[in-house]
């Protein structure tokens, strides 16, 4: 074996592969270890069964939506196709308490002190409109009865006004519909307000009893009376939720009034009072 070596010979010495293939190798093997790594990632978080966002249980409850159409709606615009005169009604429950919805079709909106409407034949809705002051039977607030003012003031904001057979119901300090009804021969009378624009309003009423509302709801003037015992704030908070834009309060309990439905039945609401006081006065619908 030679010791020495020329100056231009080289010495091998072992097998060991040369430097230069080692780092031509060392790309390739950081790549497949990433792949490995994600691909290890992937199966982890399939099969763990997890999500990056909560899913809901199948038992728990969802979360309501807003209803697509007025819940009132259809019957309300169902009833403008029948050519009968008398008072279509419709049963249903709102939160909880039981109402009945009234809608004169076919007929005149009037306003009237005395008992008449209640033995008119021809009436197919009469319910008692304003308040009666116990002390001295006279009307509370602002009265208009075939363009004569009978009574004035403003201890309720809430309004009806009855112009050219179309009733108008509102919320107001001073509305210019008080004049216009003298003017032309109307009717007004107050009361307390029940919803504005949609927004239910505080009353300072507090005792439970049945219930009556004069409503504007889809351009459509109707009455909606509870069947239980309810407080002014539960009911304001009901015509609310049926989307009523405007309502005023009507003398509800066992007040007297009457209902002729689409058959010709004619029922009497409340109880009949023998001697009335004589302020007494309805709101009311007769066949045209």
């Amino acid at each position: 074996m030679r010791e020495d070596i020329n100056d231009n010979e080289i010495r091998r010495i072992g097998g060991t592969t040369p430097q230069g293939n080692n780092k031509r190798k060392w790309p390739f093997v950081v790549i497949a270890a990433v792949l490995l790594l994600v691909v290890t990632v992937i199966m982890v978080h399939i099969f763990s069964g997890t999500s990056d966002t909560e899913v809901d249980g199948i038992y728990e409850p969802q979360p309501a939506t807003k209803q697509a159409t007025h819940p009132l709606r259809a019957w309300l615009y169902a009833q403008d196709s029948i050519a009968l005169s008398g008072c279509a009604t419709m049963d249903t429950i709102v939160n909880d308490i039981a109402v009945r919805i009234y809608l004169p079709l076919n007929a005149r909106p009037a306003l009237e002190i005395g008992m008449r409407p209640l033995l008119d034949n021809r009436v197919i809705l009469a319910l008692q409109a304003a308040d009666i002051r116990a002390d001295n039977q006279k009307i509370v607030g602002a009265f208009v009865e075939k363009g004569k003012p009978v009574a004035w003031g403003l201890s309720k904001k809430g309004y009806c006004a009855i112009l050219h057979d179309s009733v108008y119901v509102g919320m107001a300090d001073n509305s210019p519909l008080f004049e216009e009804a003298t003017d032309c021969g109307g009717f007004f009378f107050r009361q307390y307000p029940l919803v504005a624009d949609g927004v239910p309003q505080e009353s300072e009423l507090k005792t439970q009893s049945v219930r009556r509302a004069l409503c504007e709801v889809e351009e459509h003037i109707c009455v909606i009376e509870t069947k239980d015992r309810s407080s002014m704030h539960d009911f304001a908070v009901l015509l609310a939720d049926l989307e009523v834009n405007n309502a005023i309060y009507l003398i509800g309990s066992d007040a007297m009034g009457t209902v002729t439905d689409l058959d010709g039945t004619r029922t009497q609401l409340g109880n009949l009072v023998e001697k009335p006081y004589k302020n007494t006065n309805f709101i009311y619908w007769t066949r045209k």
